[in-house]
């Protein structure tokens, strides 16, 4: 292990406007140059503990409080991974699209929640702008009618959550097998009677990230890494975010693996534990640790699929790819792009899926012979999410994994975090601005944290640079209305 006595620490404590608490952590020479770049996840996640003991029909609705932001993804995979407990392979046609129509709302709703609310105030005004304004209440008074579009479609996939669901969060909609009650007539029209202005404003979205990233190019090498990416994708190669074979793909674009079952995802992905952290550092075991981390989420899914289903999201795709000259897009900021070309997706699908006659279906349920293991994975808005079961004879959880987005990402977080302040920091001050210039680089991946740490974060952010001889050189806190505060 090389000597770090001379290093200079940074702390960033934690990272705001992402949904959690983390902490980043760098290392400077006396040449202040970033040696080391961390991102910890500082408190302890238990969930996979808490699971074990508990039956498991009560699990798709217990691990749904991992979150509040994305408890459907949760829910659903759980779901899926206990459908094989319960030895179903294939729903019915109508329980699958109501599933579906869950999976697309939440996608719709989460997507919306980032963009407008947590990144768009860096993108629309800069990542060093006046603080008391770069804010969500900025956004508001320099562009009402933004805003007001990010809160009605986030708004709109929350409707088809609570349709589906029974409640905005945290709602009860799957049984093992299948799902616990149809969609009528009324709640299919009262859905169908928005989409149209969902469409639209869901194509003003696209519109707005591909000119926010193509007409700035300082915006392009922002922490930017040729990396690994691994994502489902349907039978045909399409853009698949409920069901559908791995594919992992290199810088390149060229295939590591395509169409693997996810069921065997533990002879392809192996976890590492580091002392720092409390969130595991998945890897594809082809490539090993030190080359075979990867990217998930949008970004990933959309450089990864072959096409996309829908026609206005296959436009938008397609301009995407041009943007990367007919390869991958690896510009992390780009992550918002390819998050708005989803969403724009997602709109599409529940459209398509709300004017199915099969929606209206009854046949719900469907019956198997028991299992002692079910592995259900599902494409949440952050990335690919694996939910892994193993039961005794009583049905009570003996043993769980859970291999969360963030926790995918959490090697090209770090990679980012180091990137942006070899650029950026000049070690010798601590600036608000240059604080945001890191947590941007997380921020782009949309990390959720409670995902990955299921405990209360903690304020004020605390930043403090040592000398090499560990004297405090500059120290700033960061108050929980923004304010900054040099203490030194």
């Amino acid at each position: 292990m090389s000597d770090k006595s001379n290093l200079r620490r940074i702390a960033v404590d934690p990272v705001t406007r992402v949904e959690g608490h983390g902490k980043i952590t760098l290392l400077l020479d006396d040449a202040n140059h970033v040696r080391e770049a961390r991102f910890h996840i500082v408190e302890f996640r238990g969930f996979e503990k808490f699971i074990q003991g508990r039956p498991y029909w009560e699990v798709p609705y217990f691990v749904q409080r991992l979150c509040g932001i994305c408890p459907v993804s949760h829910h659903l995979a759980a779901a899926k991974a206990v459908d094989q407990l319960v030895g179903v392979d294939e729903l019915t046609p109508t329980a699958t699209k109501l599933r579906r129509l869950l999976h697309f709302g939440q996608t719709l709703q989460s997507h919306a929640l980032h963009f407008f609310h947590l990144s768009s105030p860096d993108l629309l005004f800069g990542f060093g702008s006046n603080l008391a304004h770069r804010n969500i209440v900025g956004v508001i008074e320099d562009y009402p009618d933004l805003a007001l579009k990010g809160v009605r479609l986030r708004k709109y996939g929350q409707q088809v959550i609570e349709v589906i669901s029974g409640k905005r969060v945290h709602g009860a909609a799957t049984v093992p097998g299948g799902v616990n009650k149809g969609l009528t007539i009324e709640e299919r029209d009262r859905l169908l009677g928005d989409i149209n202005d969902v469409l639209i404003w869901a194509q003003d979205a696209v519109a707005l990230n591909e000119k926010i990233h193509t007409e700035h190019p300082e915006n392009h090498g922002f922490g930017r890494l040729n990396s690994n990416y691994l994502s489902m994708v349907g039978g045909k190669g399409e853009l698949e975010l409920y069901h559908g074979g791995l594919r992992a793909s290199r810088p390149d674009g060229s295939n590591i693996f395509d169409q693997f079952d996810y069921r065997g995802y533990y002879n392809i992905i192996r976890e590492e534990v580091r002392s720092w952290s409390y969130m595991k550092f998945p890897y594809l075991t082809e490539l090993g640790r030190d080359d075979g981390w990867y990217r998930v989420g949008p970004l990933a899914r959309v450089n990864n699929c072959d096409f996309i289903a829908t026609p206005l999201a296959e436009a938008a795709r397609k301009s995407f790819k041009a943007f990367g000259n007919g390869g991958y897009v690896h510009d992390t900021l780009a992550y918002h792009w390819a998050r708005m070309i989803e969403v724009l997706h997602s709109a599409e699908s529940i459209r398509d899926l709300l004017l199915d006659p099969e929606i209206l279906g009854t046949d719900l349920v469907v019956k198997g012979e028991k299992r002692e293991e079910g592995i259900g994975v599902i494409e949440a808005p952050r990335g690919t999410l694996f939910h892994h079961y193993k039961v005794n004879e009583d049905g009570t959880i003996k043993k769980a994994n859970l291999i969360v987005s963030t926790t995918s990402n959490n090697q090209a977080m770090n990679e980012s975090v180091r990137s942006v302040a070899n650029e950026y920091l000049d070690g010798n001050e601590i600036t608000e601005g240059l604080l945001n210039h890191l947590e941007v680089a997380i921020r782009a991946y949309d990390p959720c944290l409670s995902c990955a740490t299921h405990a209360l974060g903690k304020m004020p952010l605390e930043i403090e640079l040592l000398d090499s001889s560990g004297m405090a050189v500059d120290r700033i806190e960061k108050g929980s209305n923004g304010s900054i505060t040099r203490t030194l």
